[in-house]
């Protein structure tokens, strides 16, 4: 009796409270707004608390908190031999978040290091599966590819890839040699083409001209002349140019009209002398 009397004193009554209320203060948990809080009651999962204002009661409770936010996981180098048999190696960037804190904890023990190994085998897998044009070419359709298939494998730990980005791929130098040359090789290919159909097109305007030209036949000696007026700019050299015997046959016909006119000229040019020295007699 004077036991039971003791444990209901007044003074165990408030050591009674002072425990209760130390015990569920112990319990109040305040979670932020990016992370979760996965509850487990007696080894049993019981829930996922967060954010804000969350109880988790010592001894019959235990939690494991789970972070939202999105990770940045470098891939280190991985050496891969690429469809066309040329060694390589290439590293990545992984961007992925947890997306479901329950199947985080109870499905995989660390989902960050799972997430890494996969990223790792699936990126020497599918690199495999291309040349080595492809991955220098075709970079955003295997960023994606690699994408689809490291989310796939990781979907049941709820863990969502956002992106994979391959950063770089580094090969031998031999094989850097080899493709400068090709693409030195591509260039003057390319330069030759142009240069071909700019002669294929002067060809095509030169033969218009000349048909042109063909079609009159006054064309021809119109350009001879600018020809040679051209030519004739020059004073520091001496040029000798065919002149087609035409020309001359043409500008003969010309040369009586031309000689009449003349010898008419110097006949009142003497008549004017005559007069001008029978009034100089006559004065």
């Amino acid at each position: 009796m004077e036991i039971f009397q003791l444990l209901f004193s007044t003074p165990m009554m408030f050591f009674y409270a002072f425990v209760l209320i130390a015990y569920l203060l112990s319990a109040v948990r305040f979670v932020k707004e990016y992370d979760r809080l996965v509850i487990f009651t007696l080894g049993q999962v019981k829930g996922v608390g967060g954010p804000g204002f969350t109880m988790v009661y010592p001894i019959i409770q235990s939690e494991k908190k789970v972070d939202l936010r999105m990770i940045t996981m470098s891939i280190p180098m991985q050496e891969i031999i690429t469809k066309d048999n040329v060694s390589a190696r290439t590293a990545a960037v992984c961007f992925f978040q947890v997306v479901d804190p329950y199947k985080a904890v109870t499905k995989v023990e660390d989902p960050v290091n799972a997430t890494s190994q996969i990223a790792q085998t699936t990126l020497r897998s599918v690199l495999g599966q291309h040349e080595l044009d492809d991955l220098l070419t075709e970079r955003d359709q295997i960023n994606q590819k690699l994408s689809a298939i490291i989310d796939r494998q990781t979907e049941p730990w709820g863990i969502k890839v956002i992106s994979v980005e391959v950063k770089d791929v580094e090969i031998p130098e031999t094989m850097q040699r080899a493709m400068a040359r090709q693409a030195e090789a591509e260039r003057e290919r390319r330069a030759k083409i142009v240069a071909a159909e700019g002669e294929l097109q002067a060809a095509e305007k030169l033969a218009e001209a000349a048909r042109t030209i063909g079609a009159s036949p006054g064309a021809m000696q119109l350009r001879q002349l600018q020809t040679m007026v051209e030519v004739s700019a020059e004073n520091n050299s001496t040029i000798i140019f065919p002149v087609p015997i035409e020309l001359f046959e043409k500008s003969h016909k010309l040369q009586l009209p031309v000689e009449k006119m003349a010898e008419s000229i110097n006949n009142l040019q003497n008549q004017n002398k005559l007069k001008v020295n029978e009034q100089e007699k006559q004065l």
